[in-house]
């Protein structure tokens, strides 16, 4: 598989991924032939998932500026069209009260708000006519073990002080004869505003609101070369030269080694694993009392999340492998499978049908960035927690380019800090997994 840390390129006109997404859009896309010629732009945007689908539509629409958008492989083709398809209030990891400590409390209200904003864009999208099976709206985040449900309470009474957010703090039977019989949770709290998603067909809904403002995307176009021009930017392709007055690097965790040295060094890719189960029948979903279509995550370090599906399906997700080469190896879709026959013994004789895996972006300082260097525009860093926010991103990212003022936080005022010690990025992810691995099961 691909991996940002050792190859140059992503690839050049790949298909989907086998995925429970690509397969529900029924006819593959075909695949166009990739772009031709020498071109000029006022503003180039390499990469076509939701970040730089944003960022055009933004431009199109906001500032009267025509992009023109390039992507090495199929539209979405990276974690656009890979995720779980979890619509959540979030900006990376870092949490709200280490924000409110670090900035204070009116900085962290203003994230707050970008996050916010960032699921009213997603809707008022969708509410164009994007059909992407918005599945009903609630998002469940559950205790692993009985000691993490005093800090889950917690965290209901201080979102409720500091954004009058409500939200539901359920004991284990009241999730259990509620929504699901999840034996390895031990009470929940409860949003009602998150939900869950096709994220592939939200994507190309994207590119068809993209298509009827008159913005192209030029699939089968991987940028494989980068030259700083006095008057902006060279990028070449296969079979084309582009020449951009400015640059936007919208490739997040799928940017490749070596890519640019505004963004070199900055980021740490890391494999997300995702299963799609065989459709439950009526008897194992009564069961499992499996009553909600709610986003559902817990409370790990190394966290997993599930949901069932429009067709009774349960798509259950966690972390991968550490490098592309180990990413396809079927240990890592099978421990997801014995995971969930852990939460729901009734499972046990459950197959999958579909196992992927694909990149999310992580940083250092667990939060986003989006950020201007002589020129080069970029919004990379999301943690995992992208599908909603890289759309507020996008937007906030095309009114940079267009020389427009925006909020002044922590997201927008630094870029990306680079890594200390950048080759051993990969080593440090593994102490952490392990760290992470004896804190979840012991500590």
């Amino acid at each position: 598989m691909y991996d940002p840390l050792h190859h140059t390129s992503p690839g050049e006109n790949l298909a989907y991924p086998d995925s429970y997404w690509a397969d529900s859009l029924g006819l593959k896309p075909k695949i166009q032939p990739g772009l031709e010629g020498e071109f000029d732009t006022d503003v180039l945007i390499i990469g076509a998932g939701y970040t730089g689908m944003s960022t055009a539509l933004h431009l199109a629409r906001e500032h009267n500026i025509e992009p023109m958008v390039i992507e090495a492989n199929q539209t979405a083709w990276g974690c656009s069209g890979r995720n779980a398809g979890f619509i959540l209030k979030s900006t990376g990891r870092m949490a709200w009260t280490a924000m409110q400590k670090k900035w204070g409390e009116e900085v962290m209200r203003g994230i707050y708000q970008e996050a916010c904003s960032g699921v009213d864009i997603v809707n008022s999208l969708i509410a164009e006519g994007i059909d992407c099976q918005v599945q009903d709206k609630g998002y469940i985040k559950v205790a692993h073990k009985p000691s993490m449900m005093a800090g889950l309470e917690q965290q209901a009474k201080l979102l409720n002080q500091l954004f009058s957010y409500d939200v539901e703090v359920l004991n284990r039977q009241a999730l259990h004869q509620q929504y699901m019989r999840d034996e390895n949770a031990y009470g929940a709290i409860r949003f009602n505003d998150g939900f869950g998603l096709n994220p592939l067909k939200l994507a190309l809904g994207y590119e068809q609101l993209l298509a009827k403002s008159g913005v192209n995307i030029y699939t089968g176009t991987p940028a494989l070369a980068y030259q700083r021009l006095p008057d902006g930017h060279q990028i070449k392709t296969p079979n084309a030269t582009i020449k951009a007055k400015k640059l936007v690097i919208a490739t997040n965790g799928y940017t490749p080694k070596g890519f640019n040295p505004v963004v070199n060094n900055r980021f740490l890719p890391v494999l997300s694993q995702i299963i799609v189960t065989q459709p439950l029948t009526e008897d194992q979903l009564k069961s499992c009392n499996f009553l909600t279509s709610n986003v559902v995550m817990d409370t790990r370090a190394l966290k997993y999340y599930y949901r069932k599906l429009p067709d009774n399906r349960i798509l259950f997700g966690g972390r991968g492998a550490i490098t592309g080469k180990g990413a396809e190896n079927p240990y890592y879709a099978n421990r997801l499978l014995s995971v969930l026959k852990q939460s729901f013994p009734a499972l046990d004789n459950i197959c999958y049908d579909y196992a992927w895996a694909g990149w999310i972006c992580m940083s250092l300082d667990d939060i986003p960035h989006v950020y201007e260097d002589d020129e080069i525009f970029y919004a990379m860093g999301y943690c995992g927690s992208g599908v909603s926010f890289s759309v507020q991103a996008g937007k906030r990212l095309a009114e940079r380019v267009a020389g427009v003022k925006i909020p002044e936080l922590p997201l927008y005022q630094h870029g990306l800090k680079k890594f200390p010690l950048p080759a051993l990025r990969r080593s440090g992810q593994w102490l952490y997994f392990q760290y992470g691995r004896i804190r979840d099961n012991y500590l």
